[in-house]
């Protein structure tokens, strides 16, 4: 093993807006030891989630491949329909495609993020 990794970071323009919906989403804390204006970490439970800012980000467009979605957060829920609520209602968007155990949004910047759940 050469390292360990220690953070995933999203590029996106407001770094504490997107932060906030993906804290809601996943329950992890803003880390503000480690965060500033253009800089901001969610931490918890071994996991680091970091938000960079990127003023001219130009988002993914899902499906369409001009802009592809680089990367994306499968979150594994317990009761989808009530995970998709709650996330429709902090600014997220419902995109095309889905499958049987996976259901495919947006974040309040435009990656792509999956509710992904068992029946």
């Amino acid at each position: 093993m050469i390292g360990q990794l220690r953070s995933v970071v999203i590029d996106c323009p407001d770094p504490r807006a997107l932060a906030a919906f993906y804290s809601e989403l996943l329950g992890l804390p803003v880390d503000a030891d480690a965060s500033d204006d253009d800089w901001v970490v969610l931490a918890g439970s071994g996991h680091r989630l970091a938000f960079q800012k990127a003023p001219d980000l130009r988002p993914p467009t899902w499906p369409a491949p001009e802009r592809p979605q680089q990367f994306h957060l499968d979150v594994q829920v317990a009761d989808v329909d009530a995970a998709e609520q709650r996330v429709l209602e902090l600014g997220a968007r419902r995109l095309p495609g889905e499958g049987d155990d996976f259901r495919v949004y947006a974040d309040p910047a435009g990656h792509p993020f999956c509710l992904v759940f068992t029946d």
